[in-house]
């Protein structure tokens, strides 16, 4: 049981870690994010001729609030701030950092799932064990009562047997007696009629 849950969960990790970028990008067609290995800086207005508002590290996921204009595009921030990064710096696709922070919570999901997993695993093979001695428990009940019931119809079929045999005996009883009296009352008349004759 134990290694079938390690398995999916790999396979979910796996299958996440394939599917990351797509999902994120399909999730949200206002999503944006900061390119990799960089920061960039948060203006106050389209151009770099308005005020710094601060920095936005790499990888930062942001909600994109406008089209391009002048080379730049205005910006939800992952802190709520609003603001315009060039648009050079931003990009579709969720980056490393991004991935990673992703994967590492999925990860930390898995994690908890694998340990609730091992928690139960003890109890379900306590379930399974008292389910396969109750299965054998009926098994051998079954047994039995077929046992039974192969017993109890091989007598039936016996005592119906005895009882042909016995209706046939008195059956062929009754007929010799019949026969047997029928001769002898034959015998008795035709003397009578004999003697009658003679007087």
């Amino acid at each position: 049981m134990l290694k079938h849950s390690l398995l999916a969960l790999l396979f979910a990790a796996a299958t996440f870690m394939s599917h990351a970028e797509e999902t994120d990008t399909a999730s949200d067609a206002n999503t944006a994010y900061i390119i990799d290995n960089l920061y960039t800086f948060m203006h106050s207005g389209a151009s770099k001729n308005y005020r710094i508002i601060g920095s936005v590290d790499a990888g930062t996921k942001l909600t994109q609030l406008s089209a391009e204009e002048n080379g730049f595009i205005k910006v939800l921030d992952d802190k709520e701030r609003e603001g315009w990064v060039e648009s050079k710096f931003v990009t579709k696709s969720a980056g490393i950092h991004q991935q990673y922070r992703t994967l590492s919570a999925e990860m930390a999901s898995m994690q908890e799932q694998l340990r609730q997993a091992q928690i139960e695993l003890p109890q379900l093979q306590e379930q399974n064990q008292t389910l396969t001695d109750q299965n054998t428990a009926l098994s051998e009940q079954i047994t039995k009562l077929k046992n039974t019931l192969d017993a109890e119809r091989t007598q039936k079929q016996q005592a119906g047997a005895k009882e042909k045999r016995q209706l046939l005996t008195y059956g062929g009883a009754i007929a010799f007696i019949g026969l047997f009296l029928g001769i002898i009352l034959t015998i008795v008349l035709s003397r009578r009629k004999r003697y009658d004759g003679w007087a």
